[in-house]
């Protein structure tokens, strides 16, 4: 393990240069997996905006430091003078001095100048940047002054890395302060430029996005968090008329040869967005889908009040302008095997096949095929095909929904537009477990929805043949266990039947069974899902790829679409190469995560509350009638006022390392 010479972490000095530190061992934080940047280049230091570790002293220091801070210079938005200049005086100061030339600052000018940066520029960056150089003067000044007085310092090789609570929270990595950045300078289109380097589903996500980027914003600290699914949403909203952005095969640089072909089985968020990432590199690429239109669960399992059809197409549409081919009505195991696409001359597959496949509640007297039964995804797909006119589908008298999470959260909203008098959701855990959004909850209880927390089914009642209630128990919560995560169980004597005419099981999915089977190749994991490595996305079969619900289980549209974009670079790779390739930046951001480098606190400088702009709404009692889209954009004043709010908490961090750190080599 990797031993620290010396550093500052938290304002916390630590000096063991002589072998011995002063600390006890619970002092300075316990560093994982920092040995080696990548294999068998070790890292030598660290560096970022809560201090640094130095792990090889003879490191130069101030090297190090110039290197974060021509970071920093460089991403400095230029709109407040600490920022814009002080990190390029700074900058070139520590140029000088590591290159044993005249500096035109002395060390307690590039001090005052760290400081007034740190107290006076206006965002994130400029206040963090110079953290560690002024840990590293106070705490180690003799260093840096031994250094200049040796001359030029030695060539180092590393990195740096710019990011901010929001990105990292982000399975997608979107640049989230840049296209909040975009929108204060009233330039949307630019703003969703940044969104679609990630993925194609702007407008979707802006509406169905679970928001984890929200959780991590740490205006929460000021008042409440960024509304930045809204801003997503806005700028995605506004490519409409002439000002729409289009597609076509001209914004492919490079087109690949007739014979670079790639099949993607499911056109669901993590298939279309592999499709389209690859589209882009110039593949030939065909999505083979068991339904006849595109989208899989975003286009089945998210009802149209949430998601409109509409708007899910134009997305998906996307595909076929860049040059890719939807063939519909393709099913895996029915129609093709994975051998089948192999000898069409496919170079890779990646499987997209979701999670399509509803899980029983496993409870007495459970029968799906008794009328009145419904699995979560069976009811959803029924509320699909009855808002798009394929069959007319209607609900009555009381129904009671199994689940605690977002498909559960659909089917309950979805029941009472379809004619149910009154929807239960029965969940076994708190309102606080519930992994459902938060916001779809509350939804969801406006609408009239009610719930039944630590409750629980035990058996279904049915008499001449259909289901006329459940049987329920109250659960309460056991002792914590070693997680901190606390468990539920029974209370003898509690049990009631609650009448019902309709019971949705809406606890869980799973991959179809049959689509893969033992010929293919494919393993799967304990959990019935498609096994997979989690660096690259392959499978137990050579240029096989998987990814989103099949590989995850039940996630979300953000993860699936991060799923797709990593497939796509791990199957260019493997083409191109034979192999997938090391990427550094999600190297970097291993490091941040195993560590908790970045910090979750308060801001560091008053900031006016202000609190965040909301969604125009229908009402309650209105939208629960009809499938009209319940959410409506803000106006253009709105998402000023609302990108104003965006504190750019961005930070910087910087490797050291012992040799040159690969880009899109082999690991």
């Amino acid at each position: 393990m990797t031993e620290v010479s010396y550093g500052v972490w938290d304002g916390i000095v630590f000096d063991n240069r002589d072998g011995a530190s002063p600390f006890p061992a619970n002092a300075f934080p316990e560093l994982a997996n920092v040995d080696d940047f990548d294999p068998k280049n070790r890292i030598r230091a660290f560096f970022g905006d809560r201090g640094f570790f130095i792990f090889d002293p003879t490191v130069s220091l101030v090297d190090a430091l110039w290197r974060q801070m021509v970071e920093a210079a460089d991403q400095s938005c230029g709109k407040c003078t600490p920022c814009r200049m002080g990190t390029v005086l700074v900058r070139d100061a520590l140029d000088a001095l590591r290159q044993g030339r005249p500096s035109p600052l002395g060390l307690a000018e590039i001090e005052r100048l760290a400081v007034q940066m740190t107290d006076t520029s206006m965002c994130g960056l400029g206040q963090t940047c110079a953290s560690a150089l002024l840990d590293a003067l106070r705490g180690f000044r003799d260093v840096i002054e031994a250094e200049i007085d040796r001359g030029p310092q030695p060539e180092q090789h590393g990195m740096a890395y710019m990011t901010a609570p929001c990105i990292e929270a982000c399975p997608s990595r979107i640049n989230v302060p840049r296209y909040i950045d975009y929108i204060r300078d009233g330039k949307p289109e630019h703003s969703l430029g940044v969104i679609l380097q990630k993925y194609p589903m702007a407008a979707t996500c802006g509406r169905v996005c679970v928001r984890f980027c929200e959780m991590a914003c740490r205006r929460k600290f000021v008042d409440e968090a960024v509304g930045i699914k809204t801003l997503k949403r806005y700028v995605a909203d506004q490519q409409t008329g002439s000002r729409a952005l289009t597609f076509g095969r001209e914004l492919i640089a490079q087109p690949l040869g007739a014979d670079m072909r790639v099949a993607v089985v499911g056109a669901g968020p993590a298939g279309v967005s592999c499709a389209y990432h690859l589209l882009l590199h110039g593949y030939h690429v065909d999505i083979l889908e068991a339904m006849g239109e595109a989208g899989g669960m975003a286009a089945i399992g998210i009802p149209s009040y949430r998601l409109p059809k509409s708007v899910l197409r134009k997305e998906t549409d996307i595909i076929t302008e860049l040059g890719g081919r939807f063939l519909f009505d393709r099913a895996l195991g029915r129609d093709f095997t994975i051998d089948d696409l192999f000898a069409r001359g496919y170079r890779a597959v990646f499987l997209a096949i979701g999670c399509q496949q509803g899980i029983r509640l496993g409870v007495e007297n459970e029968d799906p095929a008794m009328p009145g039964y419904k699995s979560g995804i069976g009811f959803l797909l029924e509320v699909h095909d009855h808002v798009a006119g394929l069959q007319t589908v209607s609900l009555s008298g009381e129904v009671i929904v199994v689940g605690g999470g977002n498909v559960a959260m659909d089917c309950a909203r979805s029941a009472l537009r379809m004619g149910a008098d009154k929807v239960h959701v029965v969940y076994r855990r708190t309102r606080e477990d519930m992994p459902a959004d938060s916001e779809e909850v509350e939804a969801a209880i406006a609408e009239g929805v009610v719930f039944h927390f630590l409750t629980n089914p035990v058996r279904i009642v049915s008499a001449d043949g259909r289901i006329t209630g459940v049987e329920l128990a109250t659960m309460r919560q056991t002792e914590p266990d070693r997680h901190g995560r606390r468990g539920v169980e029974a209370v003898p004597g509690t049990e009631r039947i609650m009448p019902c005419v309709t019971l949705i099981a809406a606890i869980g999915q799973q991959v179809v069974k049959g689509a893969l089977t033992a010929d293919d190749g494919i393993a799967f994991d304990r959990w019935n899902c498609v096994a997979i490595d989690t660096f690259d996305l392959s499978t137990s079969r050579p240029g096989v790829f998987a990814g989103g619900d099949c590989a995850s289980g039940p996630s979300t549209l953000i993860h699936a679409m991060a799923n797709g974009l990593k497939a796509a670079r791990s199957i260019d790779d493997w083409i191109q190469k034979g192999h997938t390739c090391f990427q550094a930046r999600t190297r970097m951001r291993q490091i941040l995560n195993d560590n908790k480098m970045l910090a979750d606190d308060a801001v560091e400088v008053p900031v006016k509350p202000q609190y965040r702009v909301h969604h125009p709404e229908l009402d309650p009692t209105v939208r629960k009638l009809m499938f009209e889209e319940v959410e409506q954009t803000i106006s253009p004043e709105q998402a000023y006022r609302e990108a104003k709010r965006c504190m750019r908490c961005y930070r910087t961090y910087s490797v050291i390392t012992e040799r040159a750190i690969p880009e899109g080599t082999s690991p």
